[in-house]
């Protein structure tokens, strides 16, 4: 019989020792410099989590920013922003990358600054002193410019609703040069400066007009925060529905219901059918969770018919969830740190949906695609909780998200599988990655331990690590036959797919993010 104690140190070597400790101090293994920015970029909110300050994630990608190059950390914010739909970190790696590279800032910048709250949110991080100045500087500053020359009125204008900076802000901080009289009007309209009345855009010249006479006039077409401190009626909001982006009916499902605007004929069904439209939907680039955020904060006042649009959008957003032939294995983590705002936790804007919300949305998701999935939600242990293949995708994820509490151990679910000798094709797991009640006291973590197990039987196996809050570190280092991905939009999916299917490069997830032409 074969010496254990040399087999095992041999394994060891094949697995990699541990070389860092995770927020709970327990063993882990430290991403590189690479997937750590890539991790920030997709799941970084720069708010505070239930382990991490938002400071730390500021000073984090900062320092990492100085550790890659640059043109990696460009298509990073183009990732972070295009297949991750982010805002403030894109926003965040461009600012990095003005005092880095200026030339791969200015590659960068027309693909992530694609609308006015990310112009804004970029002028805003320039000037906090974040990323080590003040001000914009030349090539930011003529950035920020050619965006405004190529707007539309109407970009403009949605642009104008918001603060800290406003866009009137912007264009006294640049002086933009206006291309011909309407444009002026538009400039001088904005920083409460005279312009020509004749010369303001339609929607403009229609707003004001609305405000002298609303009985009169129309409801013209312009974000609505510009009209909610009018007086307005259930028609008028009506209206303001029939015109309104996908994503603002979304948000807004109570306030119309408030206004009474669902008692206006047909209106019911217009939002329904546009809630449901997959056109819309892809337009939109809705992240899953913003649906289930939206179907949890709809009132009873909102009608039944617009919450089952709710749940039809769902089922087109995950609509890419990947279908795998063997048999696969979803693990939520359902722990106590998963109860932490799945976009940490800002003054005024922390977000109902909760980690452990995400992690059953993706095990349900993947159960809706893989009928014959088993999904083995975890704490201390595995939490048996029975799902139905054939439920919506709400349903069963406000099952998983219903239980939960107590400590992390990662190695439960794959111990399980261990104890019935099960036969696995894939593993996904979806959690924080704070294990910590699995020390194994040896130099590997506990689930490497039981994932060395598996694989012995299971030569073929894949593991999956999705970590939704970024700290840094992973329960299993990446190789071949293991992915770690941070984020919760619907890439995710595009990924695991390419992993089970072998379509993936050796450098996994970053390898999908160095694919990005500049």
């Amino acid at each position: 019989m074969a010496n254990k104690a040399l087999f095992n140190s041999y394994i060891g070597k094949l697995i990699g020792h541990t070389d860092t400790v995770n927020r709970e101090g327990a063993p882990a293994y430290e991403l590189g410099p690479k997937s750590k920015l890539a991790q920030l970029a997709v799941t970084g909110t720069l708010s505070a989590t239930f382990y991490a300050e938002a400071q730390a994630q500021l000073d984090a990608v900062i320092a990492l920013a100085g550790q890659v190059p640059p043109e990696f950390l460009a298509k990073a914010a183009i990732y972070a922003r295009r297949k991750g739909h982010m805002k403030d970190m894109p926003a965040l790696l461009l600012a990095a990358l003005s005092v880095l590279d200026p030339v791969m800032l200015a590659r960068a910048f027309p693909r992530v600054i694609d609308n006015g709250r990310m112009l804004r949110t970029f002028v805003q991080i320039m000037r906090s002193g974040a990323v080590a100045r003040k001000s914009l500087g030349s090539r930011p500053k003529a950035l920020v410019e050619a965006w405004l020359a190529h707007a539309s009125d109407a970009e403009i204008i949605a642009a104008s609703v918001g603060q800290s900076p406003s866009l009137a802000d912007v264009i006294r901080m640049v002086h933009p040069k206006p291309a011909n009289a309407g444009r002026a009007a538009l400039y001088a309209y904005l920083i409460g400066k005279p312009y020509d009345v004749g010369m303001l855009p339609a929607q403009l010249a229609a707003f004001e007009a609305f405000k002298r006479d609303p009985a009169a006039n129309p409801v013209p077409e312009v974000p609505f925060q510009m009209l909610t401190a009018l007086e307005l009626k259930s028609e008028h909001w009506a209206k303001i529905g029939r015109t309104a982006g996908w994503h603002m009916l979304r948000m807004n499902l109570n306030t119309f219901a408030r206004h009474g605007a669902f008692g206006e004929p047909g209106f019911t069904r217009m939002v329904s059918k546009r809630l449901r439209d997959e056109g819309e939907i892809k337009r939109a680039r809705v992240l899953p969770y913003q649906l289930m955020a939206a179907y949890t904060a709809a009132g009873k006042d909102v009608p039944h018919e617009v919450r089952e649009a709710l749940q039809d959008a769902m089922e087109i957003a995950l609509g890419n969830v990947p279908k795998i032939s063997g048999h696969v294995v979803v693990a939520p983590d359902v722990s106590g740190s998963m109860a932490s705002p799945v976009t940490g936790r800002r003054k005024g804007a922390t977000s109902a949906v909760r980690c452990i919300d995400v992690a059953a949305l993706v095990a349900a998701a993947m159960l809706r695609a893989n009928r014959h999935a088993e999904v083995l939600a975890f704490e201390n242990d595995v939490v048996d909780v029975a799902l139905n293949p054939r439920d919506a995708v709400m349903t069963n994820a406000r099952k998983l998200a219903s239980i939960g509490g107590g400590g992390t151990n990662c190695s439960a679910p794959l111990a399980r599988l261990n104890a019935q000798k099960a036969k696995v094709d894939l593993v996904v797991f979806v959690s924080d990655n704070q294990s910590w009640m699995d020390q194994t006291g040896t130099r590997q973590t506990g689930m490497m331990a039981e994932w060395t197990k598996l694989k012995a039987r299971n030569k073929a196996a894949k593991l999956v690590c999705i970590d939704i809050q970024p700290y840094g570190s992973s329960q299993a280092p990446e190789r071949d036959d293991i992915l770690n991905v941070g984020g919760f939009s619907d890439a995710v999916f595009e990924v695991i797919a390419q992993f089970e299917a072998g379509m993936l490069g050796p450098q996994h997830w970053t390898g999908e993010i160095e694919k990005l032409e500049l």
